[in-house]
C-alpha cells in the first residue's frame, strides 16, 4: 500500500485489539517520526504500552486500548500547530500502509503527557494499533463546498480537493475553502483552536493528492 492509497483506506478509529506492535512496526514509525521531528524542527515521540492519554470518561464512552501514541510537541511558535498537522498527517498515513489505525486526539488528551516532551507545547496525540475494526468514511462535504474548482480547473487541482476531503478536520466540520489562480493555491480555514492543526492536516493531503511540483502555495 502506498501514501495514497493509505490515504483512501485510513478512517478513524478508536478501538483497538491488545496485539501489542511488532518492534519492526515500532522501529519504522520512530524513524519516520524522527524524519518529520528533523524536516519540521518538532518534537513528536512514539509512546508505547502507556495508558494514560486519553481520560477516563472517553474510554468509557468512545474509546478502548489506546495503549500506544504519538506526543504531537514542539517550541512553541507562531506556525507550530500546522507544522504538527503537516508532520500529523505524514505519520498517520504511513501507520496505515504498515497495517495499523490510527486516531487523532484534538481535545479530549490528558495534558500531562507533555512531561514525556521535557514540557514542550502539546496540541494533541494520535492513538496508533491495530483497530478492532477499519472503521467507516466520514461525512464529506462535496468538492465545489470547499474549493472553487469548475469544469475547466486543471485535474491537478481536481486530485488536490479529492485528497483534502479526506483529511480529518475538527469534528469533521471541514471549514476549509482553497481556490486555484494559475498555479497558485490559497487556503482560508476557521476551526478556532484547531486552525492551525487542521490547515497542515489539510495542506499535507492537498499535497500528496495533487502533485507538489504542479502548483504553490500562497
Amino acid at each position: 500500500m502506498d501514501m495514497k492509497e493509505a490515504m483512501e483506506k485510513r478512517h478513524m478509529v478508536r478501538k483497538y485489539t491488545d496485539e501489542p506492535l511488532k518492534e519492526d512496526m515500532i522501529k519504522k514509525l520512530n524513524e519516520r517520526i524522527e524524519e518529520n521531528n528533523k524536516a519540521h524542527n518538532l518534537n513528536m515521540k512514539l509512546m508505547i504500552k502507556e495508558e494514560h492519554a486519553v481520560n477516563a470518561l472517553i474510554k468509557l464512552l468512545l474509546a478502548r486500548g489506546v495503549r500506544n501514541y504519538i506526543i504531537l510537541a514542539g517550541e512553541t511558535s507562531s506556525n507550530l500547530d500546522e507544522k504538527l498537522g503537516y508532520a500529523g498527517a505524514d505519520v498517520m498515513l504511513y501507520a496505515q500502509t504498515l497495517g495499523l489505525n490510527t486516531w487523532w486526539v484534538g481535545g479530549t488528551y490528558n495534558r500531562s503527557v507533555a512531561k514525556y516532551v521535557d514540557n514542550k507545547k502539546v496540541i494533541g496525540i494520535i492513538a496508533v494499533g491495530y483497530g478492532i475494526s477499519q472503521g467507516v468514511p466520514h461525512k464529506s462535504k462535496v468538492a465545489s463546498e470547499v474549493s472553487n474548482i469548475n469544469e475547466s480547473s486543471p485535474e491537478w487541482f481536481k486530485n488536490g480537493i479529492k485528497a483534502a476531503l479526506l483529511a480529518p478536520t475538527a469534528l469533521n466540520k471541514q471549514d476549509f475553502m482553497i481556490k486555484q489562480n494559475g498555479n497558485k493555491v490559497s487556503i482560508e480555514c476557521n476551526n478556532g483552536i484547531f486552525t492551525g492543526a487542521n490547515v497542515g492536516l489539510i495542506k499535507y493531503h492537498f499535497d500528496l493528492g495533487a502533485g507538489v511540483e504542479n502548483f504553490e502555495w500562497e
